[in-house]
């Protein structure tokens, strides 16, 4: 996501002819384009996307399980 929010900006300011982004290559303006993609690519092949999926997911059930412990009173240590 940071790659496409880079484009973005520099497609803007490149669009705006803002700065020194004005006289930059437009080659130079869409890397980061190109990169995202090439991270996404990535990130599918690899499994990576699978694996970040099932952390949250996995986060979310203990979290659930953890609140109706609480609140049977269950998982409350008693001295």
């Amino acid at each position: 996501m940071y790659l496409l929010g880079l484009g973005i900006i520099l497609l803007a300011l490149k669009y705006l002819e803002y700065g020194a982004v004005a006289t930059w290559s437009w080659w130079v303006v869409l890397a980061p384009f190109a990169a995202a993609v090439a991270w996404w690519a990535w990130a599918d092949w690899s499994g990576y996307t699978k694996k970040k999926a099932v952390q949250r997911e996995d986060e979310r059930k203990r979290a659930r399980i953890a609140k109706n412990r609480e609140s049977l009173g269950v998982g409350t240590k008693r001295r």
